[in-house]
């Protein structure tokens, strides 16, 4: 069994990491489990939010388990270990529910690339963030250098990488990573849920479509899924279809 679950409870579904005695690190079957519950929640309208969250109160998430990747030939873990979790990330990110992440503890590494991929974040004042993979001769590899670039200033995010030092729940706060801190980040994360349980389910999922474009998260898909999605309410597209059924030539009106 993984230690990646999913919980569904009425609209709002939550994604746990449960992996405590190793730091919450994600392992190969929790990316395999991580998938599967967005492939899961994708296909079900009725889930309105996702949270992501994790068990303990230090660690959020270490980052990946060193473990599955260590002994790794070059080959394997260019092509294998950093395209997987990439895939993984990417699926996570472009959710058509809005995710926030619930961080307790502190989000390291991968964990800090993990929680990037969703669309909001409340942390502890307690956390803290830091990409410390030229500390052990690696570099940042499931978009810490790509999708984090596109959330934190230059700076600060070379500062992260380059000394390997981690920063403060307060200071990823002042420059607009982290949308709350709470000292009990899980149930301001359910207020923010409730409050979007409150709007439109298909304007809160083209707005994420729109917004997915405006930061380079998978432009190609949401332009044509937004441009699919207006003409599929047009009467030239349901006559199309009858027509080619009927298997007779279409009478488009141009509504």
């Amino acid at each position: 069994m993984s230690a990646l679950h999913l919980n569904i409870n009425n609209e709002i579904a939550e994604l746990r990491l449960d992996n405590v005695d190793k730091l919450n690190c994600l392992t190969v079957s929790m990316l395999e489990a991580l998938e599967s519950h967005c492939n899961t929640l994708e296909k079900n309208p009725d889930v309105r939010v996702v949270l992501l969250t994790a068990e303990g109160d230090h660690v959020f998430c270490a980052g990946a388990d060193i473990s599955a990747w260590g002994d790794l030939a070059p080959f394997d873990f260019s092509r294998d270990w950093i395209r997987h979790g990439h895939r993984v990330f990417n699926r996570l990110a472009r959710l058509v529910q809005p995710t926030i992440a619930v961080v307790k503890g502190h989000a390291i590494g991968g964990g800090l690339e993990l929680i990037t991929a969703c669309d909001l974040r409340v942390s502890s004042p307690r956390a803290t963030f830091g990409m410390p993979e030229t500390s052990i001769g690696i570099v940042p590899g499931w978009s810490g250098t790509q999708r984090l670039a596109r959330h934190i200033p230059p700076a600060i995010l070379k500062e992260m990488t380059l000394f390997g030092s981690r920063v403060t729940a307060k200071r990823v706060y002042e420059i607009g990573f982290i949308n709350m801190i709470s000292d009990d980040p899980y149930a301001t994360a359910f207020e923010m849920a409730e409050q979007i349980l409150n709007k439109s389910p298909r304007a809160n999922e083209v707005t994420k479509y729109m917004l997915n474009v405006a930061h380079n998260e998978d432009t190609e898909a949401m332009i044509e899924a937004l441009g699919g999605g207006m003409i599929s309410s047009t009467k030239d597209k349901a006559e199309g279809v009858l027509s080619f059924r009927e298997k007779r030539k279409p009478d488009f009106s141009g509504k």
